[in-house]
């Protein structure tokens, strides 16, 4: 065979081997065995800068391997800051360019962030690991054909990267593969073409093995798109075996326990310590352990919900930063001291390294804050708790009626807005039975003591007549009339004032059997109690709360007087602000009731200054209540002067 003959066919081994190559099967890896062959991580992005080693963080092994399972279409992980989150997704691109090529969107929350991470985080990882480095290219385009950052192009598929606000680069082409990062911090919509993430998936619907991987970490609860997509999985969480009794059970920030010690430097700065070490609390058996203990103990993912891998396909994983190697317990425990006040800097560090979801109350207090404001309002001679203290000058009630029970409130009012809650309770039985409004009569009528014996009797009461036994509530509220006591009924709205005028209202059937019926709107209530909540020191508008267990001011008390916020809607037409419940508060009575008893004291109107002249002159002390209005001439009734 002669040279040239040698070289032809030398020269044809090369091209065919280039096309050979093409046809080679991928080896049998999953993603992490993939990365600890393969990758390597870059010096300008990892303070670890090498080889790849899963060993450093476990946690991740799991979620990599989710991405090579055949029966698993949907990867969801929520996961605080320094855990390798990010190395996770890198890992997923290099492992499907490497072994298992096929078109992939990558999404960020904004084109801006897209364009950084390919510049800072894939381009390095592209040229630091050997593997992908003669496989992947840029793609080049236009007239000067320029490299453009955002695709890269490899043997069978392409790596498209953009943000969220781009709905061009999300519903164009087939995609095999999406990968959603900081899904939390999405716009909710893509231009006018709707959710971002929606309209992504929707570009995977001819592939019969796609796969959605959706990273971020968590928000707010009750907003955060990451966290409903976890529920839908098998919501997995990293736990830890205790060295004491075995059980296993997830490190987070409610088990763990520390001594802080608050430093205050000459300027007022505010530093803190810890005395002694953080050690993590077993919820099984109460036994502590430091953090390097910890480290070595067993470690496993553990499924709540593992009925999701066989009906939704979805595995979910959800990690805090107290697994990750990169941050010490202690850090976390003065992240948290050092932001404990400031409520912005707080909720970073709930998310990013408690790993929980912060609940946005705007600047409302918490069902904490408020147990801790109750006060003690003294003791009568025989050493009952006083009922009323000084500055309360009328007392007011609200009821909210339910199917099985009545719920009150009774309410002190003072000058300049200041209340005292007096008495919460909880009447049972049915609104059908006249017994139970007979025990509403034992709230209504009973006398109330200041500490030097002087009383108060509630003046007007409020009854909600919404729910199945309107008809019940006006026969009571009729029958008590002459006591003050009304029926309400509540209606939503920006624009609904606080108290209109009332209305007769026929009972049944018989329109010649009517009772005054007052409009209340709750949403300009509500408005005002919150309000008043935020005030911090006794005055004007201050809402007192007392201590003692019998008045009913506790735990549920408090969640349910908190337990809704306004937010802003906005619909096609227009935005409004509306009222909505707090996601984990399913009970907002106590809040209704002391609308009610608020509009009570609305409805009454009293001379507040002239009630304190005589209160402290020792006149009457106990407010006339308002008279049954009359038959007739209803123009002069006095309930109606106040319009």
């Amino acid at each position: 065979m002669s040279k040239s003959e040698t070289e032809a066919i030398a020269d044809l081994n090369r091209t065919i081997g280039k096309i050979m190559r093409a046809f080679k099967p991928p080896e049998n890896l999953t993603v992490d065995e993939w990365a600890d062959k393969y990758r390597r991580l870059s010096p300008e992005a990892s303070a670890e800068a090498g080889p790849w080693r899963t060993s450093r963080t476990p946690y991740l092994a799991e979620p990599m391997r989710a991405v090579t399972d055949p029966k698993v279409n949907r990867i969801v992980m929520v996961a605080g800051s320094q855990i390798g989150k990010s190395e996770f997704q890198l890992n997923v691109i290099g492992y499907i360019m490497h072994q298992d090529p096929g078109s992939i969107l990558y999404v960020h929350p904004s084109i801006e962030e897209a364009k950084k991470f390919s510049r800072l985080r894939v381009a390095p990882m592209i040229r630091d690991t050997p593997a992908l480095r003669d496989l992947v290219k840029e793609v080049r385009q236009g007239r000067d054909n320029a490299a453009t950052l955002l695709q890269k192009s490899f043997p069978g598929g392409l790596l498209t990267i953009t943000g969220a606000n781009v709905p061009s680069a999300l519903a164009s082409m087939p995609i095999r593969y999406i990968i959603g990062d900081e899904r939390d911090r999405w716009p909710p919509s893509a231009g006018a073409e709707g959710d971002p993430w929606e309209l992504a998936r929707a570009r995977q619907t001819t592939f019969y093995n796609a796969k959605a991987v959706e990273v971020s970490t968590p928000t707010i609860k009750g907003a955060s798109n990451i966290a409903a997509s976890y529920e839908t999985g098998t919501q997995e969480r990293w736990l830890h075996q205790c060295p004491a009794c075995g059980e296993y059970n997830e490190i987070n920030f409610d088990s763990v326990h520390f001594k802080p010690i608050k430093e205050t430097g000459d300027h007022g700065t505010t530093t803190w310590t810890l005395d002694g070490n953080v050690e993590w609390c077993c919820p099984a058996c109460g036994c502590l352990f430091d953090e390097a203990t910890m480290r070595r103990q067993p470690t496993k993912w553990v499924a709540a919900n593992p009925i999701a891998y066989e009906l939704n396909h979805t595995r979910s994983f959800w990690l805090n930063a107290f697994s990750s190697p990169w941050k010490s317990w202690e850090e976390i425990v003065l992240a948290f001291l050092s932001s404990k006040d400031d409520p912005e800097r707080l909720k970073v560090v709930y998310n990013t390294l408690l790993g929980q979801l912060w609940e946005d109350r705007g600047d409302l207090e918490t069902e904490e804050s408020m147990l801790s404001r109750r006060e003690d309002y003294g003791q009568l001679a025989d050493g009952s708790p006083v009922d009323l203290p000084e500055g309360v000058l009328v007392l007011t009630c609200g009821v909210d009626t339910q199917d099985n029970r009545l719920e009150y409130e009774v309410v002190g009012h003072g000058l300049y807005g200041e209340t005292w809650g007096v008495e919460r309770g909880i009447l049972m039985g049915n609104p059908y039975d006249p017994e139970l409004w007979n025990r509403l009569d034992g709230v209504i009528d009973r006398p109330y003591r200041f500490r030097d014996g002087r009383s108060l009797r509630v003046s007007v009461t409020c009854v909600d007549s919404g729910g199945h036994y309107t008809t019940e509530v006006y026969n009571a509220c009729r029958a008590r009339q002459n006591r003050g006591v009304f029926p309400i009924k509540g209606k939503g709205g920006e624009s609904v004032p606080y108290i209109s005028p009332p209305s007769r209202q026929p009972i049944g059937n018989n329109k010649k059997i009517t009772v005054w019926l007052y409009s209340l709107g709750v949403d300009a209530g509500k408005e005002a109690i919150m309000d008043a909540l935020k005030v911090q020191s006794p005055g004007a508008k201050y809402c007192h709360f007392p201590l003692h267990l019998e008045a009913g001011y506790d735990l549920n008390y408090f969640n349910g007087l908190l337990s809704e916020h306004k937010v802003l809607t906005t619909t096609s037409r227009q935005n409004r602000w509306v009222w909505e419940k707090l996601p984990g508060h399913k009970r907002n009575e106590a809040l209704d009731c002391r609308n009610y008893a608020m509009a009570a004291f609305r409805i009454l109107k009293p001379n507040l200054f002239d009630l304190d002249r005589r209160m402290k002159g020792g006149g009457r002390t106990e407010p006339a209540r308002k008279k049954a209005k009359p038959k007739r001439k209803p123009k002069n009734n006095p309930m109606l002067n106040d319009w």
